[in-house]
């Protein structure tokens, strides 16, 4: 969803568009955030007066007007998709890149599932986001 749409429809339900909340929707839609905290890091460091309920109230906010889907941050595909031939490309915020290739990616996701929580031994299946 494009910022502007974004805007109009936190308008429409008498969200008032202040600065801080300009700045979270620009971290939400210019970076690939996995959670709260991390989008709240990257927001305090360009406005030290955003705190983590703001972060949250946001997300919420966003979630509610349709414009992200929290719920669906790790999707797993079915076993007959295949993107083998992709390669994937990770930029850092140093300007440095990292590539990897499906099989590294995969195992990479795989890692932070298991990490995290989500998954303990299950297959996961990288889905492409449409």
């Amino acid at each position: 969803m494009q910022k502007n749409v974004i805007i109009e429809k936190l308008k429409e339900r008498g969200c008032r568009i202040t600065k801080q909340r300009l700045i979270l929707l620009d971290i939400i839609l210019e970076n690939q955030c996995s959670c709260c905290k991390e989008i709240y890091y990257k927001a305090s460091r360009i406005d030290d007066g955003i705190g983590t309920a703001t972060v949250y109230r946001m997300m919420n906010t966003l979630e509610e007007i349709g414009a992200i889907n929290r719920k669906n941050v790790y999707q797993l595909a079915p076993a007959e998709e295949d993107f083998s031939d992709e390669d994937y490309e990770i930029k850092l915020e140093d300007g440095s890149t990292l590539m990897f290739t499906n099989q590294d990616w995969q195992s990479v996701i795989r890692a932070g599932l298991i990490a995290g929580g989500y998954i303990r031994h299950e297959e996961a299946f990288l889905v492409m986001a449409k």
